[in-house]
């Protein structure tokens, strides 16, 4: 009789039980060991002592030795790990059953210390009793103005307190808070805004012009509020001269629930434009406390964020250090190279936030003695290169690197406790069913999960490279999924016949590696999107402002490894049969639409392309030839810094290039 025919009779859960051994070659082994000892305890009259005993050295001897070696590693660490997820989690069920929100317990950390200084930004300081006030008074003063809890407002302006105010503020009336990157323009900055559909944008003085452009094209009922000096021909209220005029205005008071919807954060995704992720005073509260927990943030920290607080790793790591763990927090608007390791200093900092290009870009400055004057023991992020981290580390004396790994929208989480370099985190394989994680096997060309003939996923071995997912588990803060406001864009995001049949888990996108102690190491992005310069950069983005700007149907976009760089340069390669194309024009006219992260840094001119039996252009193939002009035909062409302007790839440039003697 055939297998498939036998498991017909067998129950489910075995069902379960047979396809997580085979997925577990450690679990298969000690089952088949563990049966034996049964058999021979139960028909074979052996004593138990001495069928143990044989047994286990059998076990040992035949390769058991191996997973021993893993529980010995890593028993303490995962031990520890639960520990405090039970705790994270109780407090997170605890104050779902209480209805606390962000706000509330924030109002808990004004009033253990008013005085204390929440933020510093340049010279000016903001304790906790003005921060509370200046929140209030925003709540006041939009609930006199009639918004309503479930009604959106964007926010579109550069990092500064005030921001942390106004989304605060509203959230204690039940507004959403839509946080809109502030390098956006035209038509990505117009599709966020709709996207969102709000009431009213707060915008800063400084964005003025951006919010003008595209105003003719939004909803004309949308109300606009600027912070910030601004001569606009909008008609905006100054929220700067409304709201010094009282700051102790009395607010109604809402039902809410710890459950409820706090803010939209953008994220690019694996297709098409930025979409907003969804995020629950819950899911603030388990990513932001997260951070407190396991990498041990303490209240008398004073952390230095330069990351933009539009982000989740600046807007909700950072800033929920303060918001909701009582540390001091120093705002810089923007990052600088040579002045990071000095303002440590000058704001006696004790920990700070990184993405990959800021540790590159602090590598490559010249030694100051400030480098090792801070009082820096912690910097925690994403994206420091394996290759750099421990001469990052040992050169700017830092004690402790916490790299971790999280989507903003999804429930795979990792986190890097103990500087293991290069590892974004880790996941337990002793019992991995406490915190189900893994990675599972991906068709190269269509993107879709490789599945065995039962039907699940194929997972990923130790050493072999997958697709990172998370079991969906509905109201558990950990594990659930609030996904994004396009309900078709959250579809995409599950896969099902991950762990067991009929469950279902979110697909992060990103590839990854994991080691026999269960440490994941991060090895590409798959999709259609790419990291360069710390952020997400979407190919049919850029695909489609390509082919509007030079009329052509065939564009296709992709990221390229550069030697040296974090992430991956944008390459657009260009079907030109006649050689048409107007480089200077095409420069021009991308800079005004496209922040400059999202500007391709290679032109490829091709005169055919390959397409797919869906007519989708192949875009393996091109990234594996990057932009290696030694083995292409095509011409290539890169983005001149200095310049702004496109020069060709010759062989001489292409070693320079990977030399770093050219800066992209």
């Amino acid at each position: 009789m055939r297998s498939e025919s036998v498991l017909l009779y067998v129950p489910a859960f075995l069902k379960d039980c047979v396809r997580r051994l085979q997925h577990n070659k450690m679990y298969t082994k000690l089952a088949a060991f563990s049966g034996l000892g049964v058999f021979l305890v139960r028909y074979g009259d052996f004593p138990v002592s001495l069928a143990g005993l044989g047994l286990f050295g059998a076990y040992v001897v035949t390769g058991g030795w191996r997973y021993i070696w893993v529980i010995c590693n890593t028993f303490g660490r995962d031990v520890w790990t639960l520990y405090h997820l039970i705790k994270l989690k109780l407090k997170l069920r605890r104050y779902a059953r209480n209805h606390e929100t962000i706000a509330s317990l924030f109002k808990k950390i004004v009033d253990r210390h008013p005085e204390k200084i929440a933020f510093r930004i340049e010279d000016k300081i903001w304790t906790f009793r003005q921060v509370d006030e200046h929140s209030n008074a925003v709540a006041s003063y939009f609930q006199k103005l009639g918004y309503q809890p479930g009604d959106t407002i964007a926010l579109y302006m550069e990092s500064r307190p005030e921001y942390v105010c106004f989304w605060l503020g509203l959230s204690k009336i039940g507004v959403i808070a839509a946080l809109i990157n502030f390098n956006l323009r035209d038509k990505p900055l117009l599709h966020c805004i709709i996207a969102a559909k709000p009431k009213a944008i707060i915008f800063g003085g400084e964005l003025t012009e951006a919010v003008e452009h595209v105003a003719e094209e939004l909803n004309s009922g949308i109300c606009y509020y600027v912070s910030g000096n601004s001569k606009s021909r909008l008609s905006a209220t100054n929220l700067d001269e409304v709201l010094g005029k009282d700051q102790q205005q009395p607010i109604a008071s809402i039902p809410q629930s710890f459950r409820d919807k706090l803010m939209f954060i953008y994220t690019s995704g694996t297709t098409g434009l930025p979409k907003a992720a969804v995020i629950t005073h819950m899911r603030y509260y388990f990513m932001a406390y997260g951070i407190k927990t396991f990498l041990q943030v303490r209240d008398t920290d004073v952390l230095y964020n330069t990351l933009p607080l539009y982000h989740s790793a600046g807007g909700i790591l950072g800033i929920g250090q303060t918001v909701l763990g009582g540390s001091t927090c120093v705002i810089r608007k923007k990052f600088s190279a040579s002045r990071f390791w000095d303002d440590c200093v000058e704001y006696n900092c004790t920990v700070t936030q990184y993405i990959g290009e800021i540790c590159r870009y602090l590598l490559v400055q010249p030694n100051r003695p400030s480098e090792t004057q801070h009082k820096i023991r912690l910097m925690f992020g994403n994206g420091l290169r394996p290759q750099i981290w421990e001469k990052f580390q040992k050169r700017f004396c830092i004690e402790q690197i916490g790299e971790f790994y999280g989507a903003t929208e999804g429930n795979c989480s990792l986190i890097n406790m103990d500087n293991t370099p290069g590892a974004v985190g880790f996941t337990t394989r002793i019992l991995p069913a406490l915190y189900p994680v893994t990675l599972i096997k991906v068709d190269e060309y269509t993107g879709e999960p490789e599945r065995d003939r039962y039907g699940m996923c194929v997972h990923a071995e130790p050493g072999e490279p997958g697709q990172l997912v998370g079991k969906i588990i509905r109201g558990d803060p950990a594990r659930d999924f609030d996904g994004y406001l396009n309900q078709k864009e959250t579809s995409k995001k599950i896969v099902t016949n991950v762990f067991r049949k009929g469950d279902i888990a979110f697909l992060t996108g990103d590839v990854l590696v994991m080691d026999k102690f269960g440490n994941m190491y991060f090895r590409d992005r798959s999709g259609d999107t790419f990291r360069w310069k710390g952020e997400n950069v979407s190919t049919s983005e850029v695909e489609g402002v390509i082919s509007n700007i030079l009329k052509l149907k065939d564009v296709v976009v992709y990221g390229v490894e550069v030697p040296g760089a974090e992430g991956r340069a944008g390459m657009a390669a260009i079907v030109d049969e006649h050689e048409t194309l107007n480089l200077d024009t095409l420069s021009e006219n991308l800079a005004m639409v496209l922040p400059p992260y999202a500007r391709p840094m290679f032109i490829r001119q091709l005169k055919s392309v390959e397409t797919t039996g869906t007519f989708k252009i192949r875009k393996v193939d091109l990234k594996k030839e990057n932009f290696d002009v030694t083995k292409v035909n095509d011409k290539i062409y890169y983005m001149d810094v200095r310049s702004g302007k496109y020069k060709p790839v010759t062989p001489e440039v292409y070693r320079d290039i990977c030399d770093g003697k050219i800066k992209l």
